[in-house]
């Protein structure tokens, strides 16, 4: 005889989803978005390499999150439509795949940048 067991929701246990995991999706999400770039990064004037957006993401009361953002974007581009972009497809991905939602997200821009020239860099004379 096999008995049959469900558990109810209170019994299951429950899922913890590390703010830095969070933070790691809208990043992501924010980098995939259309009209967001990557930007340079330097220490000390020495450039190390790439970098995406910048997220802080910190937990509500209520399971939903509140995020900071700093980002890049193309220009020219309209800035508030991509904004409003990345505003969709952060809270689309963080529900997807973390069942979270958005409380508040603040973007700021930090940069606008136009499309990259290629390997020659700017002010490369092309013969």
């Amino acid at each position: 005889m096999t008995a049959s067991v469900t558990a109810s929701v209170e019994e299951r246990g429950r899922l913890d989803i590390h703010p830095t995991v969070l933070r790691k999706i809208v990043e992501h999400a924010a980098d995939g978005t259309p009209g967001t770039l990557r930007h340079e990064r330097r220490l000390a004037g020495v450039g190390v390499g790439q970098a995406g957006s910048s997220a802080k993401v910190s937990d509500g009361p209520d399971g939903a999150v509140d995020v900071a953002l700093e980002l890049t974007l193309q220009y020219p581009a309209p800035v508030r439509r991509t904004v409003d972009a990345v505003r969709d497809r952060v809270g689309e991905e963080l529900s997807r795949i973390a069942g979270r939602r958005i409380r508040n997200l603040a973007v700021t821009v930090s940069g606008l940048r136009g499309p990259d020239t290629g390997a020659a860099g700017p002010g490369a004379r092309v013969q």
